[in-house]
Parts: structure tokens; C-alpha cells; sequence
């Protein structure tokens, strides 16, 4: 039976402190150090690996080729079955299922940032570009296992405070496998050691880092739900075997599409994010356009934007836990549509600090809370706990369909048109969107999810 405003409980309201108070949960505080340990890897493979090569004397176009070492994050759903199916040996039966595959990503993910930093560039690059794939498979599998602990350790009602707190984490590891890397290069070569020893050392330091999800996954508890339905097999259903993981897929993606709404709110999870993404994909060449200069882009990025990031990543979650679920998504729907008109008058003004730093402010500070709010929807749509990962993994693929597959075009979009009219078609690329989610809520698609989202969390 369809619930009805009358016999719907209205989702929990959270008092500002009650919300920062639950930051301080000893579960939350584990996803916010697995969040650090999955925000290290990708930045490793990516600008400061550019950086490592660009100093090595790598030609641009071999560079741009090694974009394609992120794919595994982009295919990650291929193997999120595994994750659902498969026990790791000996590690599965000491720390549980998801503590047992977090830990075996973990320690892959030291040993393959390690294998990178002892690679060089100017010696193979083909063994760089194997090294740094090994790298990107292996943190996209911790990145599976993470959706899916975080999905099945944390109540509802702390479910927006995980996201923000992994959010926050990722970006500050993102920052440290980034700026801090160069920085730590920097000093290498200080102590006298050589170009090569420099960025060898500095990649194992990085690869220690990822001691602290280690620590985190020990720490950790099984998650209850987890746990439940493991135990809950069959004995033969126990045994690994291919024909378990393939079932396992099967059934993950059979259990999604029998819901009501399925193929609408899989056009939703991949309109959400459009606009936003097809504005972003484009903003250092706008600004380089625009006369700013490479370091005016990297200290108002990395400064000003990750701030706001921050901050916008907070204020995400305290939204979702005191609105309902469609009236977060709407007014993350909503802000991260129309702020991309900051992007309309800096291509007025042209090159002026003050409006580029409030542009990237604005920008950054409304995609987190829309991302907060969206993965807190995504959040509640996981909720079988044998297809967690394998579903996540597809629903985030999806959702990243803009920022990987539609927004390859848009170079050729701003060489029709001036800057101005590209970030006008971005904002109307969102109003598919808002479509669609007017669409689900009139057919009643959050009537359920929001009634698990006002259950009280258990102690």
C-alpha cells in the first residue's frame, strides 16, 4: 500500500549540534578514514603522475594518453559483483566479508603505489602506464568495498553526515596526494637525493599513507546487515565459484530493475549531475581563455574551491537530515542548476579576480551540496545488503556518464558558440532533471525511501 501524508511519520529533524555531534560516532569517524585512504590513490595517477613525467622530459601526447589509466574507475561495476559474491581467503573469515575485502584492496593498493614509485618514466613508460593501472584497479575495488560498508554500517540518519565526512576526507587525501606530493618531491631533492630517488620516496610515503584506512578497517566493526545476510546463505551458496559471482551480478541487476520506476530513476541518476558536470569539465581552459595565468587557476582551484567544497559538502548534509529526500534533492537539483549562471557573468567580465574567485566559490560550494544530497538518494536505493557494492558501483557509474561520455564534446560545443552561450546550454541541460524528478515524486517514488528515512538509528 502507497503511504500517504497522513500515515508517513515525517523524517527526523536534526538541531545543528545534534548534527555535529553525530560527526564524532565512532562508525562515522571510520568512514571518514576510509574516505582519506580513497582520496589519495586517484590523484597519484593523475596530475601528480603528469607532473612526474612532464619533468621527465614525456611528450604532451604521451601524457594525454594515460588519461585511459583511470578506466577501472569508470568500469568498477564489472567486478562489483565479487565484492557481493566472493569471499576473500582467511582475510573474509578473520575481519568479516567488507573488512575482508576492504583490507585485501588496502594492501594491493600499497603494494601497486609502490611498484609506481620505483617505476620511471624516463625509463619505460609502458611500465609506468601497467604500474599506474594496477594503482587505479586497485583503489576503484577499495572504492566499491567503502560504498558498500558505508552504505550497510551507517542508520539512515546518519547516512548525509557519512557522505559529507568521506567527501571531506577524500578531498583532503586528493590534496595531499596532490600539492603535498609536489611539496614532499621538493624536499626530497633538498636532502640531496636525486630526481629519481626524490619521486620514488615521495610515492612510498604516499603509499604509507594509506595506512590510515588499514588502521580504520581494524578498528571497524562488521557491518550488522552484512554480517546477517552472509550468515543467512546457504551452505553450498558459500563456496566461491564463478557461477556464485555470475548469479550474484544477475541477480543484483534483476533485483534493481523489478522495482517500481526502475528505468525512470536510472534516467534520473544519469541527468542529475549533467549540467553540473558539463560546466566543470571545461573551467581551466575558460579561465586560461580568459587571461588568467596556470598559478591564478591553481590557488583559486585549490584554495578557494576546496574551502568551498568543504563547507558546501557540511551544509549538504545538514540539508538532507533536516528535509525530506525529494525536497533535498530538489534544492540540490535547483542550486548546482542555476549557480552555473556565475559562469555566464565571468565570461562578461572577463579576466577580474574578485568575480573569478566568487565564480569558483559559488560553483564548488553548490556541486557539494548537490553531490552530498544525491549520494545520500543513492544511498537509499542500495539497501540489499547482498548487492550493495555491485549496485552502488552501478549507479555511480551512471551518474558519472556526464562528467566521462557526454562532456567529450563540449570542446567542439564552445568552438560553435562563445563562452557565455556554452554555460547557458549546461544550465538548460539541467532542467531534464528537475523533469524527471517531478516525474518520480508525483508517482510516488520517495514515499518509501523517505518512510526509512525517518526511522530512528540504533545506538
Amino acid at each position: 500500500m502507497t503511504a500517504t501524508p497522513e500515515t508517513t511519520p515525517a523524517p527526523a529533524r536534526s538541531s545543528f549540534a545534534e548534527t555535529l555531534a553525530v560527526y564524532l560516532k565512532p562508525r562515522v569517524l571510520i568512514v571518514m578514514l576510509l574516505g582519506f585512504s580513497g582520496g589519495v590513490p586517484i590523484v597519484l595517477i593523475g596530475s601528480t603522475l603528469q607532473a612526474w613525467m612532464t619533468k621527465s622530459g614525456i611528450d604532451i601526447r604521451t601524457i594525454g594518453l594515460f588519461a585511459a589509466v583511470a578506466i577501472p574507475y569508470n568500469i568498477k561495476f564489472l567486478w562489483a559483483p565479487l565484492v557481493d559474491a566472493l569471499d576473500v581467503p582467511l582475510l573474509s573469515r578473520l575481519l568479516g566479508r567488507r573488512r575482508g575485502w576492504l583490507m585485501f584492496s588496502q594492501i594491493l593498493l600499497m603494494a601497486a603505489i609502490t611498484l609506481l614509485g620505483l617505476s620511471d618514466p624516463a625509463v619505460s613508460a609502458f611500465v609506468v602506464a601497467i604500474a599506474a593501472l594496477a594503482v587505479g584497479t586497485a583503489s576503484a575495488t577499495q572504492d566499491i568495498v567503502i560504498d558498500a560498508f558505508r552504505v550497510e554500517s551507517l542508520p539512515e540518519s546518519e547516512q548525509a553526515v557519512g557522505i559529507a565526512s568521506y567527501v571531506a576526507a577524500y578531498r583532503i587525501g586528493s590534496l595531499v596526494a596532490g600539492a603535498g606530493a609536489l611539496y614532499l618531491v621538493v624536499a626530497f631533492q633538498g636532502l640531496d637525493f636525486s630526481d629519481k630517488s626524490a619521486w620514488t620516496a615521495c610515492y612510498i610515503v604516499m603509499a604509507a599513507l594509506i595506512l590510515v584506512g588499514v588502521i580504520a578497517t581494524l578498528l571497524a566493526r562488521e557491518p550488522e546487515r552484512s554480517a546477517t545476510a552472509d550468515a543467512g546463505r546457504e551452505a553450498p551458496a558459500r563456496d566461491n565459484s564463478i557461477k556464485r559471482t555470475f548469479w550474484s551480478a544477475v541477480d543484483s541487476f534483476r533485483d534493481f530493475l523489478s522495482r517500481h520506476l526502475a528505468l525512470g530513476v536510472l534516467a534520473f541518476v544519469v541527468l542529475f549531475k549533467l549540467a553540473d558536470a558539463l560546466a566543470l569539465a571545461l573551467l581551466t581552459p575558460f579561465a586560461l581563455s580568459l587571461g588568467f595565468s596556470l598559478t591564478d587557476v591553481a590557488k583559486y582551484r585549490n584554495g578557494v574551491g576546496f574551502i568551498a567544497a568543504l563547507l558546501g559538502g557540511f551544509v549538504g548534509s545538514f540539508i538532507a537530515r533536516a528535509l525530506s529526500l525529494s525536497v533535498g534533492l530538489w534544492v540540490g537539483a535547483i542550486l548546482q542548476t542555476v549557480m552555473i549562471l556565475a559562469f555566464c557573468w565571468q565570461a562578461v567580465a572577463g579576466k577580474d579576480l574578485a568575480i573569478l574567485t566568487l565564480t569558483i566559490a559559488i560553483e564548488f560550494f553548490f556541486d557539494a551540496v548537490g553531490t552530498v544530497i544525491f549520494v545520500a538518494y543513492l544511498t537509499a536505493l542500495c539497501k540489499n545488503p547482498l548487492h550493495t557494492a555491485t549496485q552502488f558501483a552501478l549507479l555511480t557509474a551512471l551518474a558519472a556518464l556526464g562528467r566521462n561520455v557526454f562532456s567529450l564534446g563540449s570542446g567542439y560545443v564552445v568552438h560553435a558558440v562563445d563562452w557565455f552561450w556554452y554555460f547557458i546550454i549546461c544550465m538548460i541541460s539541467g532542467l531534464p532533471a528537475l523533469a524527471m524528478l517531478a516525474w518520480l515524486q508525483r508517482r510516488g517514488h520517495f514515499d518509501k525511501l523517505e518512510l526509512d528515512q525517518s526511522k530512528p538509528a540504533k545506538p
